[in-house]
């Protein structure tokens, strides 16, 4: 994917047409979102402005400015999916029409900006442009950066290198590595697809139309073997943008570690906005990101809703604080943003809360351990026999709701998949008082597989009076023979994270717990082999023991918030 900048670029296909409506769309999309009054509609924009960079190509960038304001601040959004249009709304209308001067930037080898387009690798890109903006006359001041997924993914690129040229960020649901998300679980195959055929059809004439069609054909093609070869029943070949994703596979590649911005983020300086959805696929490393630089004496200010990665809420309250956090740390007007550090959305209850840090100083850590018989319990597990259920590849565990790229409905009822026959659920008598988990959670579960290759899934459920049992939170694990101890016994105890919450479990509902080993396409199955992602074809089934005794403690540990109360009278029968 390449581009050529200058008078040879062509805007997409009703681009004038859509510039000439903005006025009125901005007048839509501020009623919707709840934004404050525009100071002003009289807003300049200066298209395809050139910014060379070191290689010798040139980008392009549009500027947005309020008429007649001279010499200010600038907000940078370096973005790969275009300008114009929807982009150039959000992040550069929007913003102006609020005092703030903003420039876009399509990205390499995007939208009319020169060479190839590299995915994450916009580190020397980011810090040429930041040096490009400094020179020019119509900057005065310090420079702001602003946006959404990959949007924010360039900020963390630079942040921690651009020293005091940066005066404000404002990074939403994104994270600065994007490693962990992209294969947790050996492939976060849904959320792959999804945003790498959008990519490689977003600037056709016919983009809707044919992203449409892709979308469609994909609900098929989840199911296909080899992995490999999706791109080339797509597209009639390969692309490098798909091969790339089976290519370079762990974190320690240099592929990745050169696209990894975790060391840098204990050097940010500029003041910091973190917006994250309980629901959104960012969101543990996200959190990561905040105590990184809290520990680093950062400002940094967190807000963390119930929303998935492109809910519509999300949009509208970080478009609403990130102009609210430009205008006080690049124009000294405090008057949109709060003084609360952390401020999360508590699901179960639908309220907000203000919190002095995270994860919550009082939290207590409240475990429940698997029980015979489908109990759930804080008491340890008297001597049982191990559960097991058979996973068989070929008719892999579905995913239900959960974070996923292009997920609108991330909580579902999962009464459906709790019937299926691989997987297991443990449920607690029923809470004689409300229970509020706010913080981390971790899963430990203790496994005998007939394979040495094979996943373990757990997700936590709220189960209310009428035995609707809906998702608050998951995670997902691989287990290869050697990363795991694995006792002689054959027994492996696999503990990992699962996607952190802040969820109200009320008195008389149940909180239940399901172990399977998978959730396709949401994660790619496991086939059993241990073969390569991308080439692996040929599948195992497995058969799985989960244990519960006094020797091998399967269980869950909640973070829970209720000052000096443990947790333990919550469990009594109503």
């Amino acid at each position: 994917m390449s581009s050529s900048a200058g008078a040879g670029y062509r805007p997409p296909p009703m681009a004038d047409l859509t510039e000439s409506l903005m006025p009125l769309f901005s007048d839509l999309i501020t009623r919707r979102m709840g934004l404050p009054p525009a100071e002003s509609r009289d807003i300049v924009v200066e298209r395809d402005l050139q910014v060379p960079m070191h290689d010798g190509a040139v980008l392009l960038a549009d500027r947005y400015s309020p008429r007649g304001s001279g010499p200010m601040p600038t907000v940078l959004v370096r973005s790969p999916y275009g300008r114009r249009g929807l982009f150039g709304l959000l992040y550069g209308r929007l913003y102006a029409e609020r005092g703030l001067q903003v420039v876009v930037q399509s990205t390499r080898g995007t939208f009319g900006s020169e060479g190839e387009f590299s995915p994450f690798d916009e580190r020397r890109d980011g810090l040429a442009t930041i040096a490009w903006l400094a020179e020019q006359p119509w900057h005065d001041g310090k420079i702001g950066m602003a946006g959404a997924s990959y949007l924010g993914q360039v900020q963390w690129a630079v942040a921690g290198e651009a020293g005091d040229a940066l005066g404000a960020l404002a990074p939403t649901v994104s994270a600065s590595q994007f490693h962990g998300a992209s294969y947790r679980g050996g492939l976060s195959l849904e959320s792959a697809l999804s945003w790498t055929f959008s990519m490689v059809v977003q600037e056709d004439p016919l983009a809707p139309l044919k992203l449409l069609l892709i979308m469609l054909r994909l609900k098929d093609l989840v199911d296909h073997l080899p992995l490999g070869e999706i791109d080339t029943h797509l597209l009639g070949e390969p692309h490098h943008l798909h091969q790339r994703a089976f290519e370079h596979v762990a974190p320690d590649d240099p592929y990745w570690v050169a696209r990894d911005f975790t060391s840098g983020v204990q050097n940010v300086s500029a003041p910091i906005q973190l917006v994250a959805g309980w629901f959104d696929i960012f969101t543990p490393w996200q959190l990561d990101d905040y105590i990184a630089l809290r520990e680093a004496g950062r400002e940094v200010q967190l807000i963390v809703g119930p929303w998935a990665h492109t809910s519509d809420g999300l949009f509208a309250t970080s478009t609403r604080e990130s102009i609210g956090w430009m205008r006080a740390h690049l124009l000294d007007d405090p008057s949109m943003i709060s003084d609360e550090r952390v401020r999360i959305h508590v699901g179960g209850i639908d309220e907000w809360r203000a919190l002095p840090d995270w994860p919550p100083p009082d939290a207590h850590e409240w475990r429940l351990n698997l029980q015979p018989e489908g109990g759930l319990a804080a008491e340890d597990p008297g001597e049982s026999d191990p559960d097991g259920y058979r996973y068989d590849p070929a008719d892999p565990t579905p995913s239900v709701g959960g974070p996923v790229l292009l997920s609108r409905k991330p909580v579902v009822d999962n009464r459906t998949l709790e019937r299926r026959a691989d997987v297991l659920t443990y449920t607690s008598e029923p809470l004689e008082q409300a229970i509020e988990a706010i913080g981390p959670v971790h899963a430990e579960i203790f496994v005998r597989s007939s394979v040495e290759h094979f996943d373990v899934f757990v997700r936590v459920c709220d189960v209310d009076e009428r035995g609707v049992s809906r998702n608050v939170c998951d995670g997902i694990e691989r287990v290869d023979h050697g990363d795991f101890e694995r006792g002689a016994d054959g027994i492996t105890r696999v503990r990992f994270g699962l996607w952190p919450t802040a969820h109200h479990f009320a008195a008389g509902h149940r909180i239940r717990v399901q172990v399977s080993s998978g959730a396709h396409p949401r994660y790619a199955r496991n086939l059993g082999t241990g073969e390569p992602l991308g080439t692996a074809t040929r599948m195992v089934v497995a058969d799985q023991e989960v244990w519960h005794d006094p020797e091998h403690p399967s269980g869950v540990v909640l973070s829970i918030c209720d000052g000096d109360y443990d947790g333990s009278a919550a469990l009594a029968p109503v």
